[in-house]
């Protein structure tokens, strides 16, 4: 048996974990509603069916399942009249880089994919197959719960971005979102993501950053943003330098952005506690740390 086909075996049993299985039981009971023929619509709240296609007692047990999955970070989702309003708006991100890829026909990769949310969205530019990376079993069971009601083909790994070189076939476009500031060696991991593509393949990715004309990164100290895996934060001219140095041509910054409360906040679905809060209540151009604030720069790139 091969190597990663062992991980997966191993990394299925994590979904019997005793804090996991109210979710798997919650993906269970909402089996129970009588299915119908229920459209998605990739918009904005991704939608699924209407709240005329539950009887009272469906919704119950839909709205009382779907707690069961708190906290709902990405989102939102809109399932048969059921508003899960998730911490991140991520309809904001998905929107922002919309003009800037056409997946039809293509084979295509989220890595760090979370509960699935950008590859609901995904679908209608009809790729030829879409595969989610994340290694958590709370965003797995948050997936299979949306697709229970979407039932796409979309495939769900429970791996993560250090699995994609070894996996069964190369990806035509991928996406890295939110992901490589928790690695501990960014240009490692844009080297896996080359090699993981199909020649002339595509990536788009992102990053915190900080300002600066010159090719350097901060390094927070313990947490940035109260954020404990934060590595490394470069300014623009280095993560350019990293995507170079990893093997990729064609550079280009798409967007810049500074995250703000109309796109991360507590909700009831999420946390209790939120962007809001882990910036200077004085200044909140300041992490609670002392760090420049939260920007986001995304970039996409070709392999060599």
């Amino acid at each position: 048996m091969k190597d990663l086909e062992k991980i997966k075996i191993e990394r299925e049993k994590w979904l019997t974990w005793k804090n996991i299985v109210p979710m798997r039981e919650a993906i269970k009971n909402i089996s129970t509603i009588s299915l119908r023929n229920y459209k998605f619509t990739p918009i904005d709240w991704f939608k699924v069916g209407n709240r005329d296609d539950l009887n009272d007692d469906e919704f119950d047990l839909l709205t009382k399942n779907a707690k069961t999955l708190i906290p709902w970070r990405k989102g939102p989702f809109d399932i048969c009249g059921l508003k899960i309003d998730s911490e991140w708006q991520s309809n904001k991100k998905y929107n922002l880089l919309r003009p800037y890829f056409n997946l039809k026909d293509k084979i295509v990769a989220d890595v760090g994919c979370n509960n699935g949310y950008y590859m609901f969205r995904m679908l209608e530019d009809n790729p030829k197959k879409l595969v989610g990376f994340d290694p958590s079993a709370v965003f797995r069971s948050q997936f299979d719960f949306v697709n229970s009601f979407v039932k796409s083909d979309i495939v769900y790994e429970m791996l993560g971005v250090e699995h994609i070189e070894q996996y069964d076939h190369k990806f035509d476009f991928i996406f890295m979102l939110g992901v490589l500031y928790h690695r501990s060696d960014p240009i490692g991991t844009l080297k896996s993501l080359a090699k993981s593509l199909n020649p002339n393949g595509e990536i788009i990715v992102d990053s915190f950053m900080i300002d600066g004309e010159d090719e350097v990164c901060l390094t927070p100290f313990e947490r940035y943003a109260m954020i404990p895996n934060i590595y490394f934060i470069p300014t623009v001219k280095c993560f350019k330098n990293w995507l170079n140095r990893a093997g990729f041509k064609d550079i280009e910054v798409l967007e810049i952005t500074k995250t703000d409360s109309t796109e991360q906040r507590a909700t009831a679905w999420s946390f209790e506690c939120s962007l809001e809060d882990f910036l200077d209540s004085d200044d909140d151009n300041k992490t609670i740390e002392g760090y420049p604030a939260p920007k986001r720069v995304y970039l996409k790139a070709k392999r060599k």
